[in-house]
């Protein structure tokens, strides 16, 4: 993929997958630890120890971690998200320049090492350098929103209930916000009338990614 300029003010679709397509999220400790990650990340804070809201989320469903630094020093915007077995989906705005980069460094690093450290293994868990498009139109956005809401329809599990998959922003669009200010989907939302638009846009969409984004994913 080319190389692109990442600008503040602008919104990417950010992309990666797993080393050789495996399985990176096991259980709901893996899932709830990349969550954490992508959501109290947008801002330089620093959190010693992890773990404990995670298991707090794992038991309750809710990270008791303030977010009120977050979002006050925050670098990066996240807009939506998906998180599957192997890969994960993003979109976030660029708040103050160079912020996704180092969002995602510190992201993409610090599950690497949770990951190899809890089961063992060593060298690199995702498949080289994050993948970043910028998002050039509304209309873009909203049907890459919907391809992103709609990815839980790759298994059997979650065929037509993803908007009850708990690893997307999709039920925070079409219902409460779980995340409150650390989730602003108003770019997207603003397009429609109520939620309820929304969630039958994406339910009805023909979504599909754009070429430079297939062309990546079918090269791995």
């Amino acid at each position: 993929m080319r190389k692109i300029r990442i600008a503040p003010g602008e919104h990417y679709h950010i992309f990666n997958r797993a080393v050789n397509k495996q399985t990176i999220f096991h259980d709901k400790m893996d899932w709830a630890r990349f969550l954490f990650l992508i959501l109290y990340f947008q801002s330089p804070k620093t959190f010693l120890n992890i773990g404990r809201p995670v298991k707090e989320f794992v038991k309750h469903s809710v990270f008791n971690t303030s977010d009120e630094e977050v979002v006050k020093n925050r670098t990066v915007e996240l807009v939506a998200f998906c998180i599957m077995s192997n890969h994960f989906h993003l979109i976030l705005k660029e708040v103050e320049q160079g912020g996704i980069a180092a969002y995602m460094q510190r992201v993409l690093n610090a599950y690497s090492k949770y990951y190899n450290t809890k089961y063992k293994k060593s060298g690199h868990v995702f498949q080289g350098p994050y993948q970043a498009v910028h998002i050039e139109s509304d209309t873009q956005l909203l049907y890459l929103s919907a391809y992103i809401h709609r990815n839980p329809r790759e298994t059997s599990q979650w065929f037509k209930k993803e908007d009850k998959y708990p690893w997307s922003s999709y039920q925070d669009m079409i219902g409460e916000n779980r995340w409150g200010n650390l989730l602003v989907p108003d770019v997207l939302m603003g397009e429609f009338r109520n939620k309820k638009e929304y969630g039958k846009f994406v339910k009805t969409s023909p979504a599909k990614m754009f070429e430079e984004e297939l062309a990546y994913i079918h090269s791995l």
